[in-house]
């Protein structure tokens, strides 16, 4: 798929400029940890990392029925993706064992915190997840900032239109000083947020502290009418500007 069927293609149609490629390890297991703005994201960061990086998908790519479904299945499986269902309880957490066990094993994991795309490219809480897969795997996690996918790929817009992308890739965030602590909730939280202020510098999008699948609900009883806009929270210029001040 990279080399052959879909990566020549992306490559000539969307130029995409790569920062801090490396950063990423050249071997052993890793957490490549990006902002989520468009489907479009799993497509091009992988196409620009050397190893191959593997996803967990939401379970509902495996699971649709007939021909189509098939397809869908064929081509997340093809694409090293598993699932992951984001309802919770025992399914959701066979699959962060599976993703400890990749990294664990050497591989290379892609995910996104913030669980669901942005609804309007903010960026938004991250779930704890990631915090439990770097501190039972030992890996390190490598912020990863999508510039532009969401201009290639709009939410709810089934075209790919032509536009310039920038990947960049931030320095890897080691956590083995919290090692033995996974399950606490507080350093879990801790290490979340460390990384989504480094999504949020890397990125410089505007930061709001609350989950995106809120502010998805949020966003919609805002167009009925029935709820005021989600704050607005500090950008990472803004950020800057203030001594000693974090978001998160």
């Amino acid at each position: 798929m990279k080399h052959v069927f879909i990566g020549p293609l992306l490559k000539a149609l969307w130029p995409t400029k790569v920062v801090g490629a490396e950063n990423i390890p050249d071997d052993g297991g890793a957490i490549l940890a990006g902002n989520h703005l468009a489907v479009a994201d799993s497509f091009f960061m992988p196409l620009r990392v050397k190893r191959k990086v593997t996803f967990p998908a939401k379970s509902e790519y495996f699971t649709e029925k007939g021909f189509k479904g098939l397809l869908k299945k064929w081509f997340f499986t093809g694409v090293g993706q598993f699932p992951i269902d984001r309802s919770g309880g025992n399914a959701a957490q066979a699959a962060l064992d599976t993703a400890t066990r990749l990294v664990r094993e050497g591989h290379l994991l892609g995910i996104y915190p913030e669980g669901t795309r942005s609804p309007d490219g903010r960026l938004y809480k991250g779930k704890t997840g990631v915090a439990r897969i770097a501190l039972e795997s030992g890996g390190v996690v490598v912020p990863v900032a999508m510039i532009g996918t969401d201009k290639v790929n709009p939410i709810g817009s089934k075209m790919w239109w032509p536009r310039r992308l920038e990947i960049r890739f931030g320095k890897p965030l080691d956590f083995s000083r919290y090692e033995g602590l996974a399950g606490d909730r507080f350093i879990e939280r801790s290490i979340t947020d460390e990384i989504m202020y480094a999504l949020m510098e890397l990125s410089g999008q505007e930061y709001v502290d609350i989950y995106a699948a809120k502010a998805k609900e949020l966003l919609a009883a805002e167009e009925a009418g029935l709820r005021p806009k989600v704050p607005a929270q500090p950008s990472a210029q803004d950020v800057a500007r203030i001594p000693d001040t974090k978001v998160g």
